[in-house]
């Protein structure tokens, strides 16, 4: 029927001239004004009768379904057929099916807030929660306060809600504030909101295509002369300093940092696909594929036929699905999957980790430190040979079987000696304090003097 009266193009009257019934879906339309001198039915009251959106479109796509079994029915819709999820229902569904398009109501919204882009997208207020970035964008069916409500919250995180937009009302359209939306006095058929494209460089919200975008300005002949001559080898370390500033933001409960370190952490997942993609090897659109693939092949507890009650059976179905995804059919290929250039003490956990998975492990963090005694036995015997090869080696097998230990015993070796470094450095500053404040050199102290400050500083920070 279109969007006002008048909008009925030629082969939508010689349907309804045809029709054994007419049906409307509502009468509170100003497009329903086309059809008087017609005789119709509408179906107002199966709103009346449905709990949510899903179920009305099902109820009226059923009504009308049942009056076509045995006659000639036009169904009529305000604004275009295209645009309403009941007409896509019976289109699925029934057989020996017309169109007559109409005007639609992304069109009329659009004409009336005069949008420039060439690249929009538009939607029901009741799938706004499905829009994700876009450039530009038309929302409409926005009939009530709620309405108004849900597609303020999305536009606002996809352009701020700040940005102005344009806010319609029947054939009367108004600029307003995206965060104003549900402030509007009054909601109905016909209303809707329309967000032009805005400059590159002046809006106030972006999304990971937009920083994809602004890493191949910076790589572009015109732009950045630092960032045009990166490889993926010479800002590899960064990748690593990122992860660690953020590992330091969680640690220290800080949002902002955490945010801040996010951000860095996905700009350099963003320069390594540029890279990528300008080599031709893949780009970043191919990376998201990958990993949620991936995600989705690895749940098959959720995604799939597997079945996991807790924690650590989800984790024995990440590791069987882990496993046959790279084709690895032995504990030895898990073992030597493990990135060598990791921290040497994050390594030897995750090492000893895989190969415990086979079966060959200590039986308890007890006879685990066993061994590490044993190991330490060694080194000391080195030590007193003054053999420092046999001291390098031994020291290894130390700190490898001190990892064994603290991992049986559900301890991360990582965070343990991190803290217990802090711990050291926290210790030695307060040490030196009190040596200074007793007017001494901590240079010139012999053994049991420092022992005496060092238990004194201990005192202090228990």
């Amino acid at each position: 029927m279109g969007v006002k009266e008048g909008q009925l193009t030629l082969s939508a009257r010689q349907a309804l001239d045809c029709a054994d019934e007419i049906i409307a879906r509502t009468a509170l339309c100003p497009s329903f004004a086309s059809l008087s001198g017609y005789s119709v039915r509408t179906l107002d009251e199966v709103y009346k009768s449905s709990r949510n959106f899903d179920t009305l479109n099902k109820k009226l796509a059923k009504a009308v379904i049942d009056s076509a079994k045995d006659k000639a029915v036009c169904y009529c819709v305000d604004g275009a057929v295209s645009e309403d999820v009941a007409c896509g229902i019976i289109l699925s569904k029934a057989k020996n099916v017309a169109v007559c398009e109409g005007v639609s109501r992304i069109s009329h919204i659009k004409s009336l807030a005069k949008l420039s882009s060439d690249s929009v997208t538009s939607l029901s207020a009741y799938s706004v929660r499905s829009l994700k970035g876009c450039d530009a964008a038309v929302v409409y069916d926005i009939d009530d306060a709620f309405a108004a409500s849900e597609v303020k919250i999305v536009l606002s995180d996809i352009f701020g809600e700040e940005s102005d937009c344009t806010f319609v009302r029947g054939d009367s359209a108004r600029r307003i504030k995206v965060y104003e939306l549900d402030r509007q006095k009054e909601y109905g058929i016909g209303c809707g909101v329309a967000v032009e494209k805005a400059d590159f460089f002046a809006r106030e919200r972006y999304d990971y295509c937009d920083l994809v975008k602004l890493v191949e300005l910076l790589r572009a002949p015109d732009g950045c002369p630092w960032d045009r001559v990166q490889t993926n080898e010479s800002i590899k370390q960064n990748v690593i300093e990122e992860a660690y500033e953020l590992a330091d933001a969680i640690e220290r409960c800080d949002d902002d940092g955490i945010l801040e370190e996010t951000g860095d952490v996905l700009l350099q997942a963003a320069f390594h696909s540029v890279l990528k993609d300008e080599q031709g090897a893949f780009n970043s659109s191919d990376a998201i594929t990958a990993v949620v693939k991936k995600l989705i092949f690895r749940h098959s507890h959720i995604f799939g036929k597997d079945k996991a009650s807790d924690e650590s059976e989800a984790l024995g179905v990440w590791d069987k699905n882990k496993a046959k995804e790279k084709h690895m059919t032995t504990f030895g290929e898990s073992v030597l999957a493990v990135p060598r250039n990791m921290p040497a003490c994050m390594r030897a956990q995750k090492v000893g980790k895989r190969a415990g998975k086979s079966g060959m492990d200590f039986l308890s963090p007890v006879s685990a430190s066993e061994k590490m005694w044993e190991e330490v036995k060694e080194l000391v015997e080195a030590l007193q040979r003054e053999d420092k090869d046999a001291a390098f080696e031994e020291a290894g097998d130390v700190l490898f079987s001190a990892v064994n230990t603290c991992r049986l015993a559900g301890v991360d070796c990582e965070d343990a000696l991190s803290r217990a470094t802090d711990k050291f450095a926290k210790r030695f500053v307060e040490c030196e304090k009190l040596i200074i404040a007793d007017g001494k050199d901590i240079k010139e102290l012999d053994e049991l003097e420092l022992d005496y400050y060092w238990l004194k500083a201990k005192n202090v920070n228990t």
